[in-house]
């Protein structure tokens, strides 16, 4: 019998869907409610692309966008004949992730497909709007791996392209992907937006809580100038209390700092350091896990340890990252280990190593333009904790706002 090319590819799409959960997957862990978890992408493909039908498409994607058996989408797509895939649009790092933190790989058609890369970094408004018009399209597909903080740029690239997107006229479509920390909370300081830069647009709290696709309809909902024609393709199978590892999905770095879910679940805290003149543990094999400077010893983690912080314990640690901040020299400072995931608040955990780094370093210093304002929304972390506030009162400073998030949030989430 012979087959046609669509028909292997219905078959191979039929048997990913198929597949068991991987061995990797948390031991213990029920499969959740109707059976595996399928993302916004395997539920397209399993219809058949039928929301796609008779519409030249262009997909916003990076090396996350891949299948239960790790093959890029892009490349499914392409290869599909029921699929008018005609352009790419690579974000920070690139369509295929070759560029460092800042940085994207510009335009080029991919080796792999043929297909024209259109790089949107630091690109919003009109001029994305010119790339999708000149680009051909008349869908645009969003397909990338959230980490669950406000400062992660890629919500921001899915901000600016359903912004340009509805000034270009085009229709466009999120395909889910699952909130790698949960989606139980929202937790941390709300964005004033004064402060409005492209580690955050708009009011959203420092841990969202949100999947892309429920962020996509609160964006659009509260955010765009006026909706976007905008389509989101539910996940199924999965709770809002699911950490990444039960999902059975396969782990793609959505940047080069970002190596494990391990890293997701301290980043929305830890990164604040990037903020101060402390290592946040860039350029070592645990990003935003290790933390420290020349100077710092033990009494740092003995502070931290001190705090009472839940979940988590710190560890005196030395290192010396191989780039960035401190290159080459070796530094002193704190291993996060995260022992109950369930009770641990990065944010918290954020502030609580910021106060008491501060007070038992005398070389703590905030960066010179005031960076930190920007990853917390506002001056009041920065000038509380010099004014000498511990960690309670700086939490408390934003729980008033923090709960008028939650319930705007609260109308857009899409799962239980």
């Amino acid at each position: 019998m012979k087959l046609s090319r669509r028909s292997l590819l219905a078959t191979s799409t039929a048997a990913v869907a198929a597949s068991a959960v991987p061995a990797h997957a948390a031991p213990g862990r029920a499969a959740p409610p109707g059976g595996r978890l399928r993302t916004g992408f395997e539920r397209l493909a399993e219809e058949g692309y039928a929301r796609l039908e008779g519409e030249r498409v262009g997909v916003v994607t990076n090396p996350t966008g891949i299948t239960r058996d790790v093959r890029h989408i892009v490349d499914v797509m392409h290869a599909d004949d029921r699929v008018d895939l005609i352009a790419v649009f690579g974000p920070e790092h690139g369509f295929r992730g070759t560029a460092q933190a800042g940085g994207s790989e510009g335009r080029y058609d991919d080796p792999a497909t043929g297909l024209p890369v259109y790089d949107t970094y630091l690109k919003s408004g009109q001029p994305l709007a010119d790339v999708f018009t000149a680009s051909g399209v008349d869908t645009v597909v969003f397909d990338i791996q959230d980490v669950g903080a406000r400062f992660y740029t890629y919500i921001w690239t899915l901000f600016d392209c359903m912004e340009a997107a509805r000034l270009a006229g085009k229709r466009f479509v999120v395909l889910d992907r699952p909130n790698p920390v949960t989606g139980r909370a929202a937790l941390g300081p709300v964005l004033h937006k004064e402060f409005a830069t492209f580690v955050g647009r708009e009011p959203i709290s420092q841990a969202h809580g949100m999947t892309v696709a429920e962020l996509a309809r609160l964006f659009n909902g509260e955010f765009l100038a006026s909706p976007v024609r905008l389509e989101t393709v539910r996940m199924s199978g999965w709770r809002r209390s699911d950490f990444y590892d039960a999902s059975g999905l396969p782990w793609v770095p959505p940047s080069p700092n970002m190596p494990t879910p391990r890293t997701a679940l301290v980043y929305s805290g830890t990164c604040l350091f990037e903020g101060t003149n402390l290592s946040e543990g860039r350029g070592t094999t645990r990003p935003f896990e290790l933390l420290g400077a020349e100077g710092i010893d033990g009494r740092w983690a003995d502070a931290a340890n001190g705090v009472g912080l839940a979940g988590v314990r710190f560890r005196e640690a030395y290192f010396a990252p191989t780039f960035s901040k401190f290159q080459g020299r070796t530094v002193g400072g704190v291993q996060l280990h995260v022992h109950d995931r369930e009770a641990f608040d990065p944010v918290r955990t954020g502030i609580g190593l910021l106060v008491t780094a501060k007070r038992v370093w005398s070389g703590f210093a905030w960066r010179p333009d005031h960076w930190i304002d920007r990853l917390t929304g506002s001056t009041r972390v920065r000038t509380m904790i010099d004014a000498g506030a511990d960690t309670d009162e700086v939490v408390a400073g934003w729980q008033e706002e923090l709960a008028v998030f939650r319930g705007t949030r609260r109308e857009y989430l899409l799962y239980r």
